[in-house]
């Protein structure tokens, strides 16, 4: 009973530093005095190339890929056609149909997304933050999305994303986007 006693504070030392971990992001309002402005449909629009890389939670690449995304914006909705090759081959497609809402407010579908997804900008950041029925081996995982994307000098647009399955880290992505030369 008393080894039992004495683990009880650091289970519960430990289930609050998981905690603590999984609340840590930044703030929309951190980026109200940025020096630029993300306009996504205005981002995306043409044809833009991105390459990224996803590390699981022990900071062990697993993957990386490149993306060629065609966006279109017709009557308030920003397509996005984005074309996936992995390192290993595969090849994959996600077609997002996203909602301009105004005032830097987005909603959007995607083919593996089950629900809506929901984002926002301020300055040179967005957030974006959704769910996926991500396929691994022969089952799907329901894993969610914090993207966090800035816009940065030259067209760079910087993105990174915090993977979660039941609310714990599994792994991050991070991409780099380029606008094709007009």
């Amino acid at each position: 009973m008393r080894a039992t006693a004495l683990l009880k504070p650091a289970i519960a030392a430990t289930a609050a530093a998981i905690a603590l971990t999984g609340c840590v992001s930044p703030s929309l309002a951190d980026f109200d005095q940025a020096p630029r402005e993300l306009v996504l449909e205005e981002y995306f629009e043409g044809q833009t190339t991105a390459y990224g890389i996803f590390e699981d939670r022990f900071n062990k690449l697993r993957r990386t890929f490149k993306v060629d995304i065609t966006g279109t914006v017709e009557d308030g909705v920003l397509t996005l056609d984005e074309r996936f090759i992995y390192d290993d081959g595969e090849r994959d497609t996600r077609i997002w149909t996203i909602d301009i809402l105004g005032d830097g407010k987005y909603r959007g579908r995607a083919g593996d997304v089950p629900d809506y997804a929901y984002g926002e900008t301020n300055g040179n950041a967005f957030n974006w933050k959704y769910k996926v029925d991500l396929k691994v081996d022969d089952s799907t995982w329901k894993v969610g999305f914090d993207d966090w994307m800035y816009l940065l000098e030259d067209g760079k647009l910087i993105n990174r994303a915090y993977v979660t399955r039941w609310g714990i880290l599994i792994g991050e992505v991070t991409i780099s986007f380029d606008k094709a030369a007009d």
